[in-house]
């Protein structure tokens, strides 16, 4: 996580403590164990690091969304100082959810009835998901406007028990029998209250806040639910100031916070809410998942561009709901205020006149219930855990167990052989080296014309078969950096002497404008599950 305090890492003299049984039967020494768990394995006064040890001890390493991934590279880059950031290797798996249990089973029902009885089976058939479009306005809008009322009813009895359970006047427990309205714009945020996450936010402007939820015409009210973790002060402040504001007497009966948040108040809160609210910090939410569960419920996003979200935007946009603002991340919160006042202009501007711009003879909105099927028939095959299985399943879990089959047949034959190839190249890399690059080409080229490049490299006691030698090419802006490169490699075309060997490689070109490129060198073996495994690499 992009958050420090969701990184553990312990002192080198409490980890000894813990993990010295395992040292001893894996027959590493002491510093050997430590540098598992450090950035910078030569580092002797690091803390001893949880995720880095992960790393170190994986096969594949993965964020959960596009977005984490790329946070990821960034925030791990030092595994690999060497590399390019988006040639940091690790890769993203989005989360997923599993839909089933979090549809209300009047939607399961509905969901039965038009798209077929598999449906629960059928989770990422994007054609099936089509058949979303087929479901009566009517009978989608009705259905709906039952699981409103019903989370209104849920609300109203869950605080009525917990007013009572505290003690709490004759008139708080009365009131508790009649807030929210069952037909009314109703907004939901439930998520576990840290900080980053900004529960608040929609409070920035009080007076705003109360003219909003206040239009008779127009009503909206607000739906909290949540825990903070117990060491978490600023999230449980985050919660008093809600209930505070909930008992302002310009929003008391619109603005409520349920305690006690559990499975079952979440499935009321999914199933029920015309609008999910999600409003981090951009980039520190890895995936997020509650607004899939409320989007497969018909539920509308109105999110901040982070997580999993802002892969669904991009593909979807306002299909799917509203977003707040483009992707910007500020610092230390210094863009809070600026999000606040993005959200509620979306919220004045966009989301309550779509809810309540009725058509027809039913007067229904029309408009709306448009997006609620785009939700369902876009979201739900696309986020939820068969998809999300599939893909690890390909991407790694095979992969891996094949690697583990490889390496272990024959009393363990090919994984001695890599540990001992890997120590090998580990001691010769110091005499490794670029010695000359030159382009072949002329320095301007037509774009389609291949630019050749020939490279002297010296291997010292290393051979061709040990390495790839590499072209990391791309655009520049005039100058020497390569903002995205790509990699091509070169061929061993003859020995040239002491320890060298001459390569050639051939770039494609297929856009006009200033090119770079540099040659590098990085260990080549088939039996690493990625080429930069070693974390070695040797740049010309």
């Amino acid at each position: 996580t992009f958050v420090p305090a969701g990184n553990d890492a312990f002192q080198p003299e409490l980890v000894r403590r813990y993990l010295e049984p395992y040292r001893g039967a894996l027959g590493i020494s002491d510093e050997e164990l430590l540098s598992l768990g450090r950035v910078d394995a030569r580092d002797g006064t690091a803390a001893f690091s949880m995720p880095v040890l992960a790393m170190r001890a994986a096969d594949h390493y993965n964020g959960v969304s596009e977005l984490h991934g790329e946070v990821s590279r960034k925030m791990w880059q030092g595994l690999w100082p060497d590399l390019p950031q988006h040639e940091i290797p690790i890769d993203f798996i989005t989360n997923g959810v599993h839909t089933p249990s979090w549809i209300a089973s009047e939607m399961g029902a509905l969901f039965t009835r038009y798209l077929g009885p598999r449906w629960a089976a059928e989770l990422d058939d994007a054609e099936l998901w089509q058949r979303a479009y087929e479901i009566p306005d009517a009978e989608l809008w009705q259905v709906h406007e039952h699981r409103r009322s019903r989370l209104v009813q849920h609300a109203r009895r869950w605080l009525h028990g917990a007013a009572e359970r505290r003690g709490a006047a004759r008139e708080e427990v009365e009131l508790a029998d009649e807030v929210l309205d069952p037909h009314a714009l109703t907004i939901g945020f439930a998520r576990r209250f840290a900080t980053y996450k900004r529960a608040a936010l929609l409070f920035t402007d009080l007076a705003r806040v109360k003219k909003l939820l206040g239009d008779p015409d127009r009503p909206v009210q607000l739906v909290f639910a949540g825990k903070a973790h117990p060491q978490d002060k600023g999230g449980k402040e985050l919660i008093r100031s809600i209930i505070l504001a909930s008992r302002d007497a310009g929003l008391r009966g619109r603005v409520v916070f349920v305690e006690d948040y559990d499975m079952r108040i979440a499935r009321a809160l999914v199933s029920g809410v015309d609008v999910w609210l999600n409003t981090p910090r951009r980039p520190l939410e890895a995936s997020g998942t509650s607004g899939m569960k409320a989007a497969a419920n018909g539920a509308l996003g109105l999110s901040v561009l982070d997580g999993w979200f802002a892969e669904a935007w991009r593909d979807h946009g306002w299909e799917i709901g509203w977003g707040i603002g483009h992707g910007e991340e500020y610092v230390d919160g210094s863009g809070d205020a600026r999000e606040a006042e993005l959200l509620y202009d979306l919220l004045e501007r966009e989301v309550v006149p779509l809810f309540y711009a009725r058509e027809g003879m039913g007067q229904l909105p029309r408009a709306w219930i448009r997006r609620m099927k785009n939700s369902i028939a876009k979201l739900v095959p696309q986020y939820n855990t068969a998809r999300m299985v599939r893909q690890y399943t390909g991407k790694f879990y095979v992969p891996a167990i094949r690697l583990t089959h490889k390496l272990t047949d024959g009393d363990l034959a090919a994984a001695k052989a890599l540990t001992t190839w890997k120590e090998h190249v580990r001691s010769a890399w110091q005499d490794v080296s670029v010695v000359d690059v030159r382009l072949e080409s002329r320095d301007e080229v037509a774009v389609g014309e291949p630019v050749k490049v020939a490279a002297t490299v010296r291997l010292g006691a290393l051979t061709p078969d040990d390495v790839a030698v590499e072209l990391y090419h791309g655009p520049t802006a005039g100058g020497h950096e390569i903002a995205r490169g790509k990699v091509v490699r070169m061929t061993a075309v003859e020995r040239a002497g002491d320890g060298a060997w001459r390569y050639f490689g051939e770039i494609p070109t297929g856009a006009s404008g200033a090119h770079a490129v540099a040659a590098r060198v990085v260990p080549r073996n088939d039996a690493m599950s990625h080429p930069y495994e070693t974390a070695l690499i040797r740049w010309g």
